[in-house]
């Protein structure tokens, strides 16, 4: 659900009863959809309209005063509209927040000067009209279309999911989690350019948070010891003490993160973790992630971006991984992996709750219980990876969709078979322009909310493959 500021415009020697009709039927859609908003009502102004300057200070400083409230603004053209009435309520609004423009089609039979709408023509001159304020816009997938049809449904459906990642890229406190890892320098990120698109990072010591495992009341520990049960399958051979012990450092990080109001956070995972604590970090990321708070691996706090990107674009919790390995010799099939930290919701069954494979056979099985195992399941995808690129000063991003597959696979941790058109060309993309080899990725189309969301508003440059 959004709350949305509505500007019905107007032009003077179009007929009334357009602009009655067509706001009668936005609102009406809009409560049927879930909605809320916030608009002049026919008190306020002749037919709730925006259209004289006098109309548009009015709508601003109603928009002023319901300012935290308004996600995003939609713009309704019954008619050829006032273009400057509505471009002065927007810039006078001082709302910074996306904007949809939409335009009602006429009827061929229905042409004559009692019902001509002419919105066809009026779109273009208000897109003119915004562009030369410079305030960026979105269009509705047709020109014009019937303001309570299912196509205009769709369109604000997707707007809602734009307003809702534009407003958390704004706004978020991302949470670096111990140190970045000496030999990973591949998560080198600058919290300078988070800051200025509104990106705030709150870093923490691990030592902090192992100090705050071990005030873990037994109680606590207890309940959230239940939880994990209810949560995965528990390995045969694991010890009540891992368990407890695993369950402590959970209570630690959630109770952090609520406390100092992050929305995603990037954590120090191995080796340290599993040295000094005496468990994986996975099964806490994967809890949180399922809980609505993203968690990356390796301190990549370009990767929590990405997650808390994902979460608010496609609504479903996202998974991290690395571009793996190759599926044979199939051109545009790939393995993807991870030790793993997944949400529960992301594999074909309850997953298993056991030791890392690989740190295991080095810090030993003692030290390294606390990974989820199991199989991704088939679904649609969209995939994302959001960077800093300190040496032009820029934040980039590459995105597209897929597919995760059913395809046979043997190996072991959290495993996935991707399918991307076009994968080599991709992987070629991000090797030439200095990306990672993590991606985020979430079980839903959402590719066009997040193009136009991080590339039309918080301006970051925006790969989109195909």
């Amino acid at each position: 659900m959004a709350t949305f500021g509505i500007i019905i415009s107007n032009r003077s020697f179009f007929p009334d009863h357009l602009v009655r009709t067509a706001r009668e039927k936005l609102l009406a859609a809009l409560d049927a959809w879930g909605h809320q908003y916030v608009t002049l009502s026919p008190e306020d102004t002749c037919m709730g309209q925006t259209m004289t300057y006098e109309e548009a200070v009015k709508c601003a400083e109603l928009f002023r005063r319901h300012a935290d409230e308004i996600d995003g603004i939609i713009v309704c053209l019954p008619n050829f509209g006032e273009e400057t009435g509505v471009s002065d309520a927007i810039r006078l609004s001082r709302l910074d927040c996306p904007i949809l423009i939409q335009a009602c089609d006429d009827d061929l039979d229905k042409l004559q000067l009692e019902n001509r709408r002419d919105a066809f023509c009026g779109k273009l001159s208000l897109c003119n009209n915004l562009y030369q304020y410079g305030i960026k816009y979105t269009l509705t997938t047709r020109h014009t279309c019937p303001v309570d049809g299912e196509e205009f449904h769709a369109d604000v459906e997707r707007f809602a999911r734009v307003c809702a990642v534009v407003k958390a890229m704004r706004t978020a406190r991302i949470a670096q989690i111990g140190a970045r890892v000496m030999p990973f320098r591949t998560v080198r990120y600058s919290e300078k350019l988070l800051q200025n698109s509104g990106i705030s990072v709150e870093t923490e010591d691990m030592s902090e948070i192992f100090a705050d495992a071990a005030e873990v009341s037994d109680a606590q520990a207890q309940a959230k010891a239940e939880e994990i049960r209810g949560y995965a399958n528990i390995c045969p051979g694991i010890s009540e003490e891992k368990v407890l012990k695993q369950a402590r450092l959970i209570v630690a990080l959630e109770n952090w993160m609520r406390d100092h109001h992050c929305d995603a956070s990037a954590i120090q995972c191995w080796d340290s973790v599993e040295a000094n604590y005496g468990c994986a970090a996975c099964l806490a990321m994967s809890m949180m992630g399922s809980k609505g708070m993203p968690s990356a691996c390796e301190t990549d706090v370009m990767g929590a971006v990405s997650m808390l990107a994902l979460l608010k674009a496609g609504g479903v919790p996202p998974i991290y991984q690395d571009w793996d390995n190759n599926y044979a010799t199939v051109p545009d099939k790939c393995v993807n992996v991870h030790c793993c930290n997944y949400p529960v919701s992301a594999f074909t069954e309850k997953p298993e709750l056991a030791n890392l494979d690989i740190l295991a056979t080095t810090l030993g099985a003692e030290r390294s219980f606390g990974a989820l195992k199991g199989r991704v399941r088939p679904s649609a995808m969209t995939y994302l990876k959001v960077s800093t690129d300190d040496r032009r000063g820029v934040i980039k991003c590459y995105l597209g969709e897929g597919r995760f597959t059913d395809d046979e696979l043997h190996t072991f941790g959290g495993v996935a078979v991707c399918e991307v058109p076009n994968l080599n060309g991709l992987m070629h993309y991000i090797c030439k322009n200095g990306f990672e080899h993590h991606v985020a990725l979430a079980q839903a189309e959402c590719a066009d909310v997040l193009e136009e969301a991080l590339g039309n508003y918080m301006g970051w440059e925006v790969y989109r493959h195909s």
